[in-house]
């Protein structure tokens, strides 16, 4: 399902649900399509993989799964707590803002 997603790739997010809740990140990639998002650290998987040319070993590589929209949330710079984003244009410029403080995020 395609969403409008105000959440954008190098934001702060905070995970609020799921075995992670809690921790941290930062987004390193946005899916809108499937409404979901990587984040750095967050949702770690152990992937077995055969041994192919690029890693002749093989083995079991750990790496980050995606984890849904809903369940993470942006950081506000000023509080470091959870909060939505919002937008504000000054002077015809659009920027986005977070609603917890108003802050430019």
């Amino acid at each position: 399902m395609a969403t409008k997603c105000k959440i954008k790739t190098k934001d702060k997010v905070i995970v609020l649900a799921g075995k992670d809740k809690g921790k941290t990140g930062d987004v390193t990639a946005v899916m809108p399509k499937e409404g979901r998002v990587l984040v750095s650290g967050v949702n770690m998987v152990a992937r077995h993989t055969k041994p192919s040319q690029a890693n002749p070993q093989g083995g079991i590589v750990r790496r980050e799964a995606s984890i849904h929209m809903s369940n993470v949330a942006l950081i506000d710079p000023k509080t470091n707590k959870a909060t939505r984003a919002g937008y504000k244009t000054v002077k015809g410029v659009k920027t986005r803002i977070a609603r917890r403080s108003g802050e430019d995020v």
